[in-house]
Formats: structure tokens, C-alpha cells, sequence
């Protein structure tokens, strides 16, 4: 039970999070466009997709249903489950004009560049926090090797 609240709390965060990038990225769309006032319905989808990309995140970023899968892969089916969730809300929640091909361009573009994005951001977290326990590892070993020697000297 602990465990099962813990990871409810986790998606509640995770879904407060993306609600709150999902805001502010149609905060600026809003002003670059012109836009004083915000739709119900797309506060609404808004967060439907919130809480729904909290939990595709969830499946396909940790080790709750998939236990082994390269991160590549994890990344295919997160954009193979996401993109059409997030296109049927944008076309459910009439986001933009549905006839205007260029706005489903622009919003697709949007959608790989951001998640290109946190790819790359993610990639040179993971490396730099990989040299970091790397550097770790090798001083704990030496560490312990030094002691190893000290043991055999008074030994």
C-alpha cells in the first residue's frame, strides 16, 4: 500500500509539473498571438493531457511495467503513445483551426522540437551525473585499495 500511494503521489506530481510547462508554453503562444482570455475547454484538455502524459511517462520511463528496455525504444513508444493522445485532444479541445494544415505543421514541429529538446537535456544530464558517480566509484576503490595496503604493512 505504502508503495502504491508513493507512486500516486509521483504521478500527482508529475502531472502538476506538465500542467504548469503546458501553461506557460500557451501563456506565450497567447501573447504571441494576441490572445487575452483562455478557453475552458482548453484548461480542461490541458489537463486531461497533464495527467494522461503523467501516466504514459510513468510507463514507459520506469521500471513499473517495463522492466528492461533500452531508452531509445522507451522514447518511441512514449511519442507512439503521446502524439496521437495529444492530437486527438488538440482536435477534441479545438486547440487550433482543424482545416489549417499549417497550424497542424507548426504544432507537430513544436512537439518534436521540445521533445528533441528534453532528449538532448536529458542525455547530458545522465552523462554528466554517469562521470560524476564514475569519479566516485574510482575514488571509493582507491580508497579502498590504500586501506588494503595499509592492512597488509601493520599485518
Amino acid at each position: 500500500m505504502k508503495r502504491f500511494l508513493k507512486g500516486v503521489l509521483e504521478l500527482k506530481q508529475a502531472a502538476c509539473a506538465i500542467y504548469t510547462a503546458a501553461m506557460a508554453i500557451y501563456l506565450v503562444f497567447c501573447t504571441a498571438f494576441g490572445h487575452r482570455q483562455i478557453s475552458l475547454s482548453m484548461l480542461w484538455t490541458l489537463l486531461a493531457v497533464s495527467v494522461a502524459s503523467a501516466l504514459i511517462q510513468a510507463v514507459c520511463f520506469s521500471n513499473w511495467i517495463i522492466r528492461s528496455m533500452r531508452y531509445t525504444w522507451r522514447s518511441v513508444l512514449f511519442v507512439g503513445l503521446f502524439l496521437p493522445m495529444l492530437c486527438l485532444a488538440a482536435w477534441k479541445g479545438e486547440w487550433f483551426p482543424m482545416e489549417n494544415p499549417g497550424a497542424w505543421a507548426l504544432f507537430l514541429g513544436i512537439f518534436f522540437l521540445i521533445f528533441i529538446g528534453m532528449t538532448v537535456g536529458f542525455e547530458f544530464y545522465y552523462r554528466a551525473a554517469g562521470k560524476k558517480y564514475d569519479g566516485l566509484i574510482g575514488q571509493y576503490r582507491r580508497q579502498k585499495e590504500e586501506a588494503e595496503r595499509d592492512a597488509e604493512k601493520k599485518g
